[in-house]
């Protein structure tokens, strides 16, 4: 069964389009600074989680590093909503991020792969690239996600050939993950 919801990944800035989509579900990752938010306040019921953490890959001085706590949260959000009561009614499931590129992403990457525990790697991130084609999953989440998934690499795997057809297709991705200091997801970036 592959996971049916409605499922979008959208950025802050998206988020006001979204209150007329009958969104149900919201996972909020923000930079722990970040003000709450005001877009949900036009949205119908629905239940959200927020977790707040930056968007990087390497330890940087006053800025929270991805964890596998934050993964365990999302694959926690990701079983909250399957176990749900209501499981015949009509979904969708939000998942955001500040630009709606890395960390959301790569949270939408983890709960595809939790639902839908024999699906390919490569058909999960033809799928994410369906949902979100400028997605560049964070390195450090997608890894996380393959350890407690159990996938034994075959999430940063794919991760890499991802990462590789996205430069590829979209060369300024390049020189965007240079300026984010994301050299090693550069680097992992394969053409095959």
């Amino acid at each position: 069964m592959v996971f049916s919801p409605e499922l979008t990944v959208c950025g802050i800035h998206e988020l006001p389009a979204q209150s007329a989509r009958n969104v149900t579900h919201v996972l909020s990752i923000l930079d722990p600074d970040h003000p709450e938010l005001e877009a949900f306040e036009t949205y119908g019921k629905h239940s959200r989680t927020t977790l707040r953490f930056h968007d990087i890959i390497v330890a940087t001085q006053n800025q929270i590093m991805p964890a596998p706590e934050h993964v365990e949260a999302i694959l926690k959000f990701g079983s909250d909503y399957l176990a749900r009561e209501d499981r015949e009614a009509p979904s969708h499931v939000l998942v955001h991020c500040h630009m709606g590129v890395s960390r959301s992403t790569a949270a939408m990457l983890t709960l595809m792969a939790q639902a839908n525990p024999d699906e390919s790697a490569e058909s999960l991130f033809a799928r994410l690239v369906g949902i979100r084609p400028q997605a560049w999953p964070n390195s450090q989440m997608v890894g996380f996600a393959d350890e407690q998934l159990r996938r034994n690499g075959e999430l940063l795997n794919e991760l890499a050939r991802h990462c590789g057809r996205q430069i590829k297709h979209q060369p300024q991705f390049a020189d965007w993950m240079t300026r984010l200091n994301r050299h090693a997801e550069l680097a992992m970036a394969r053409s095959d």
